[in-house]
């Protein structure tokens, strides 16, 4: 496997403000994949970064744990070549993501009656395989039936009832648009109101195509594109009560969860590179195009909504979304609560990214 013409060579002092990041947490973040590679090898993405080339560095990770930040520096100028990631068109972009806590009850009552559901039974992975004719090629589940295979209830459908009756629910929130953005997010911690504090994380969807809110809004004239955050849609559903299950059933894909441990508080939920998440250290990419466990420097200027200084970190790429498409763009992980949600809300900046190749592959690249 060769590396694209994605990837330009660069240097590490090429990459605006190295020197200044602290790399050791996003060591951690690294060693946390290197634990799980040898469980379940990452896929190799499109662009070239072979799994199997990061055999040395995860072997030394698992070996080691850095104590400070010039040793976690020294880690990954040692085993790594930085390259500039070529966006399709024009700049690269980051958004942001995070990890919402809401209170929730296990049983439905008159004020919490807005389900999280589990994966229904006869919800179906589906593939060229054995997709019907005249299926949309885009779904990736379908509905398992006596006559064969169908297009899943979307979410207007299961919203007015489709899947009522199945014992399906794992908790009850009172909002129906905190739900919604808990969907958008693919995760949850649920401060209980019998006390507990879990978590649910994504398990499947039904697999239309997700139609995000200020999408809808802005082309209805609602709120000028400019102006869309998850701050500003929320104001609008407040201010428009009567017209949420309007706009939100524009959106046909709905997410099914599973139950999940807080196993530790500092961390988030184990996503599609089956580790926790770090906050602030983990970024959601193309997993087509990218490998999990890679290694990305961000340079976003312009973003300072996490620390009030322009955004260049030491990434690692731990998680993927249906929105996250083409080689430079991420989405990043923010952290849980409502104070992450603040941050995660108004991420939506012009980014340079710069992939960390290992060594190996390194001479490939154009």
């Amino acid at each position: 496997m060769s590396l694209s013409p994605s990837f330009a060579a660069k240097s590490f002092d090429d990459l605006p403000g190295w020197g200044d990041d602290d790399h050791l947490p996003a060591f951690e973040a690294f060693r946390r994949s290197a634990f799980h590679a040898p469980v379940k090898p990452y896929r190799s993405g499109a662009l070239g970064i072979d799994f199997g080339a990061f055999a040395e560095a995860y072997a030394e990770a698992r070996g080691v744990s850095c104590a400070s930040r010039s040793e976690a520096r020294a880690f990954f100028e040692r085993h790594f070549v930085p390259m500039l990631v070529r966006a399709e068109t024009g700049a690269g972009l980051v958004t942001g993501f995070y990890e919402p806590q809401v209170e929730a009850s296990p049983v439905r009552t008159e004020r919490f009656s807005v389900p999280l559901m589990s994966r229904p039974a006869d919800l179906a992975d589906v593939d060229d395989a054995d997709r019907p004719s005249g299926m949309d090629p885009y779904l990736a589940f379908a509905r398992r039936t006596p006559g064969g295979l169908s297009e899943y209830f979307d979410r207007g459908a299961i919203e007015r009832g489709a899947l009522a009756g199945r014992g399906l629910e794992i908790a009850w929130l009172a909002d129906k648009v905190d739900a919604f953005f808990i969907h958008v997010q693919g995760a949850a911690r649920l401060a209980m109101t019998d006390g507990r504090l879990c978590r649910v994380t994504y398990a499947a969807k039904s697999g239309q195509r997700f139609t995000g809110p200020g999408k809808v809004l802005s082309e209805a004239g609602e709120i000028p594109l400019a102006e869309v955050t998850m701050q500003s849609i929320r104001a609008w559903f407040k201010a428009h009560p009567e017209r949420v299950d309007e706009i939100l059933w524009r959106n046909r894909s709905y997410i099914f969860f599973r139950e999940a441990d807080v196993e530790d508080a500092a961390l988030g939920p184990i996503a599609a590179a089956k580790v926790p998440l770090t906050p602030g250290r983990s970024v959601a990419v193309d997993r087509l195009l990218h490998t999990f466990g890679t290694p990305f420097y961000i340079d976003a200027p312009t973003l300072t909504a996490f620390e009030g200084k322009p955004f260049r970190r030491l990434m690692i790429a731990q998680d993927t979304g249906s929105a996250i498409t083409g080689p430079a763009r991420g989405d990043l992980f923010a952290g849980s609560g409502d104070a992450a949600g603040e941050i995660a809300g108004v991420v939506r900046n012009p980014a340079d990214f710069y992939a960390l190749v290992p060594r190996a592959l390194a001479g490939g690249a154009s």
